[in-house]
Order: structure tokens, then sequence, then C-alpha cells
């Protein structure tokens, strides 16, 4: 069957044959959807409880203890933070966050279809770190503000988070703000416990507390953006294809073995999820 083109607005569908957006049917009650998307608009945050269990931290933990070996470059990574990069290609115990129903149904209204992972990783808080610099994560998307968010992301606490021992901190309705930089003395600490998440829009001010305690403190984090926007992870070199091609069908789409309409994304002229069966 031939598809006719006649005006530009004509590109802006779906034209791949074999595979089309990745659609997928969320268990999540949509009431309970609107009421989280209404919060996220209004505050710019939600809390999450009990998005892990005890189990799933546990193995967690067990598969990331053999990567946390390096700390970071710069006051921003922290010098008493180890990070792990490249999480998909070392565990699978992350998977669970990137694709949680609860996270992809806020996704599915926040973004165009198909939207990006743009990175996961994991990091860990030491015992005299300090705190990191506010910023909002899609700052990097030079466009000015007051905006709509271009990003979203969620920090797993792995460890409870408190507020010595690093919680991550953030300031309520700044999302809504113009330029400027923020005063830190407006900012909250997410303390939650193990297993829940706080989720939060790219244009919101927040940064890692400082860790004033005498143990480290885990987290994990998945930041997603417009399916048109660079993604600041190369999941595409970065994961093997031969592991990529073990991930779910969610996770391929948001690393990048997916089209945003009408064929950015594309791999020889051919939809890039071809790749992963040859």
């Amino acid at each position: 069957m031939s598809l006719k083109i006649e005006t530009q607005d004509d590109l802006g569908q779906d034209l791949a044959g074999t595979h089309k957006i990745f659609r997928r049917d969320n268990p999540v009650d949509p009431a309970q959807t609107e009421a989280e998307f209404k919060q996220l608009q209004r505050d710019g945050f939600i809390m999450m409880h009990g998005l892990y269990t005890p189990e799933q931290l546990d193995e967690l933990r067990a598969q990331s203890a053999p990567y946390l070996q390096h700390m970071g470059r710069n006051n921003f990574e922290g010098y008493k933070t180890q990070r792990i990069y490249n999480v998909f290609s070392k565990m699978r115990a992350l998977d669970s966050l990137a694709e949680h129903p609860r996270v992809l149904a806020l996704l599915d209204k926040l973004f165009m279809p198909n939207y990006r992972l743009s990175q996961a990783l994991l990091i860990n808080l030491l015992p005299g770190e300090e705190a990191q610099p506010l910023h909002y994560d899609d700052g990097f998307y030079k466009v000015p503000r007051p905006r709509a968010a271009l990003g979203a992301a969620t920090i797993l606490a792995v460890d409870d988070f408190t507020e010595d021992n690093g919680a991550t901190v953030y300031i309520p309705g700044s999302h809504l703000w113009g330029e400027g930089r923020p005063d830190r003395s407006k900012c909250v600490p997410a303390v939650m416990p193990a297993g829940s998440a706080i989720f939060f829009l790219g244009t919101l001010w927040h940064g890692g507390g400082g860790n004033t305690s005498d143990r480290p403190r885990l987290a994990a984090t998945c930041q997603y953006c417009e399916p048109w926007l660079r993604q600041q992870a190369n999941f595409t070199l970065e994961i093997p294809r031969e592991i990529a091609a073990q991930l779910s069908e969610p996770i391929q789409s948001m690393i990048g073995y997916s089209i945003h309409p009408p064929f950015m994304g594309m791999v020889n002229g051919m939809h890039p999820k071809r790749l992963l069966s040859e």
C-alpha cells in the first residue's frame, strides 16, 4: 500500500509498516494517574511510595555492589559519590524502575509518543559528601524559562532518605519559575523510606543533599525526555546489541530503537528495531 505525501503535515504520522509506535495497556487506574498529573503540574513533583519491594531493593543492592568503585570527577558528580553509568549493560535490577507502570502512565500524559530514556544510573553518597549544586535536569536544552518541561525523572530511594544522609532536596513550585538562580533556603528534603521515589519535572530546581551521617546513601534514577531531543546517554552505542535485544519492548523503544514520526532515528532508511532481529 502506497502513501501519497502532499504536505509536510502528512509526514507527521507514523509511516512505519512493521514497527509502529509502541503502544501499551497500562494497568494503573486512570483516575489515579489524572490526580497525580494534576499535582505534578501544580507542584512540579509527586512522591511515589512502595515502587520497589524489600526483595527488589536487596537484588538492586547485590547487582550494583560490584560496580560501586569510582568516585565522581567534579563537585557536581560528587568527589565522595560513587556513580554507576551504563546500568542496562550491567544489571537487570533497574529495569523495573525504568518501565514502572505508574511512571509510564505519567510520561504518556507529559510527552509525545515514543519518548526516550535520557539516562539511567545509580548514585551512592558516601559519608562526608557535600551538597550538590542546585540545578534543573533539562537545563542543557537552551530554551528560555518559564516553559513546559522537556524532561522528567525519578529518583528511587534504595536506602532510606533522611535529612542527614543526603536526601535529594527540591523547591516545590520552582518548575514554574523564569530565569535566575534559586535560594537554597527554600529547599525541602525528599525524606522517604527505601522503595519510594520522587518523580519530578525537568524544570524543577533540586540537588543532592550533603551526607553528614556515618553511612552511605544509595539511590537510582531514570531520566526521560521528549522523543525529538538528544538523550544524555548514547544508549545505542553504550548497550551491546545482543543485550538490547533481551530488553523489554518499552525499554527498547525508550533507549532509541524507535522512530519519532516520520523518520527521526532511522538506520539506512529503515526502523532501527530491525537491527535487533538481524
